[in-house]
């Protein structure tokens, strides 16, 4: 399973039983515990989304380029253009890169706006202002 790239979601064979014993793996790794591949949405000048399937056959939207965030203000969501990215707790990098996760502090039309979610995984950006 390694052709996938990603992180594979199970216990470690590394660690030891309750007696101290060493763990023996007693089979490979299966399909179902592959995870996702990190989706780095860049600031863009619209919003992409692409759409994968996942388990079960469902459809899962993952946002390429953001364009536009949904802002929470005091009389409600607001769609306001994103202008550029201030700061980034994940990696200094990101912010120079242009690449929103979140915790990610963006510029907007309202002001600093903090993302609320992964924008990666939900096909949007929803952020509230600082």
């Amino acid at each position: 399973m390694s052709q996938f790239g990603v992180q594979m979601h199970k216990k470690s064979a590394r660690k030891q039983s309750g007696s101290g014993k060493q763990k023996i793996k007693g089979r490979d790794k299966k399909r179902f515990e592959v995870g996702g591949y990190f989706i780095a949405t860049k600031l863009g000048d619209k919003n992409v989304v692409k759409k994968v399937r996942i388990r079960g056959g469902a459809m899962k939207a993952k946002l390429q380029h953001a364009a536009f965030a949904n802002i929470l203000t005091k009389s409600g969501y607001k769609k306001v253009a994103i202008k550029g990215i201030s700061e980034s707790k994940d990696n200094r990098n990101f912010a120079r890169l242009t690449i929103i996760t979140k915790g990610t502090i963006i510029d907007t039309e309202l002001g600093k706006a903090i993302v609320t979610n992964r924008a990666g995984r939900e096909g949007s950006v929803n952020a509230k202002l600082v």
